[in-house]
């Protein structure tokens, strides 16, 4: 029996990036086409029709209707960098942190990201699948219909390989971040690429998309991370890069050369950062939430953008610098913080971030052809996604066509 098409019909606005294009740059990452009074048709997983109330011919066979009335329509917002594989909390050092010990102090005290480390490798296979599970559920709340995240604290085979494979079972796009933090178990960053290169990298390029290095002092220079992700490469994974989070230590300039698809954070990117990305086809990922939650200074947005660099927006969420799975909150900062208008927003967290996915073709737009993933909206305007500062707008998702 064929499944009956899904109709959302009576929508106040219908909002989507215009166009086919990714990654889109410039102005044309903020033509967004806005639709009033309009219904999105899905016909299995896909999109088969978007348009105006008035134009909607009657159709043939059992469909299933939403009232959209009152509510608007954007595409699946989709997630291009999250952790989402980790045990445990970091609640102390939050607190810590709050009375003003610095990121980098409550790492070199052991804390950071090899506390997460502990309490990952102690969790077990079954325990990262349930964090992970759970942590899916909180990004759909939020409207993220598609989300990467990445390996990276476990550090050693087992887990990192559990990690990947939690991530693909809940559906999301696995990233081997198998050079996050050196643990403490090797004396130093070359000895540990040794082990990680050798015993784990080739099973985790059975199960990974993309790997990802982070680039950073105190924890891998830029001749490690060329090395790690050279190998990375030969093994047939995509390419992405931590940089400049807290200083700028090469991460661009071995993006560009490497080609890799993308350098996130970028908190420390000065001027010439900002040209040598334009001039190139890397796209930087914004990660607003994490400046804000550890203090530090926003990414440049608006300078990227006027330069004619390709961006996109994610939340970063992880349990120590990002504690957010909200990519509405995100749009807010980027809108607030950033300076990027609310459809430069929206553009940056579907079509670029899609890119960013190899995923651009079907993903992160509401068009005949896409996959049938849609957010529905509590508000008279789509930008509302950007106005309503941590607003609980998402009233329904529609993921591959199916009612969440």
């Amino acid at each position: 029996m064929t499944a009956p098409a899904l109709l959302v019909r009576d929508l106040a606005q219908l909002a989507t990036p215009a166009g086919r294009d990714a990654p889109l740059r410039r102005a044309a990452l903020g033509e967004v086409e806005v639709l009033e009074d309009a219904y999105v048709l899905c016909r299995g997983d896909s999109i088969e029709r978007v348009g105006r109330m008035r134009d909607l011919a009657a159709l043939d066979g059992d469909v299933v209707e939403v009232d959209g009335r009152g509510v608007c329509a954007i595409p699946g917002l989709v997630d291009c960098h999250t952790h989402a594989a980790f045990g445990g909390d970091r609640v102390d050092e939050f607190s810590l942190r709050a009375g003003g010990a610095t990121y980098e102090e409550l790492h070199a005290r052991g804390g950071g990201i090899l506390s997460t480390v502990r309490a990952t490798r102690a969790a077990g296979e079954d325990g990262l699948r349930a964090a992970v599970e759970r942590h899916r559920g909180w990004m759909l709340a939020h409207g993220t219909t598609t989300f990467e995240a990445k390996s990276g604290y476990g550090l050693d085979r087992d887990t990192e390989l559990a990690s990947l494979r939690a991530v693909r079972d809940a559906g999301g796009i696995p990233t081997w971040l198998g050079a996050h933090a050196v643990p403490p178990e090797f004396p130093d960053a070359d000895a540990y690429l040794d082990f990680a290169l050798a015993d784990v990298l080739p099973e985790a390029a059975r199960i990974a998309e993309a790997a990802d290095v982070f680039l950073e002092r105190g924890a891998f220079d830029a001749a490690q991370a060329r090395r790690y992700l050279e190998a990375c490469r030969a093994a047939g994974l995509a390419l992405r890069l931590h940089g400049d989070h807290f200083t700028q230590s090469g991460a661009i300039p071995l993006a560009v050369e490497l080609g890799v698809r993308s350098v996130d954070h970028l908190e420390a990117t000065g001027p010439d950062g900002v040209r040598v990305l334009a001039a190139s086809d890397v796209v930087g990922v914004l990660l607003p939430a994490s400046a804000l939650f550890l203090g530090r200074p926003m990414p440049p947005g608006r300078a990227l953008v006027d330069a004619g660099a390709a961006v996109a927006l994610a939340t970063d969420f992880n349990p120590g610098s990002a504690f957010c799975e909200s990519l509405p909150l995100s749009c807010s900062l980027a809108a607030t913080q950033l300076k990027l208008a609310p459809a430069e927003a929206l553009s940056a967290c579907t079509v670029n971030a899609a890119h960013v996915l190899g995923r651009a073709d079907r993903l992160g737009r509401l068009a005949p052809g896409y996959r049938a993933d849609v957010v529905l909206l509590d508000a008279p305007d789509w930008r509302h996604l950007a106005y309503h500062l941590g607003g609980d707008l998402v009233t329904q998702v529609i993921v591959g066509g199916e009612l969440g």
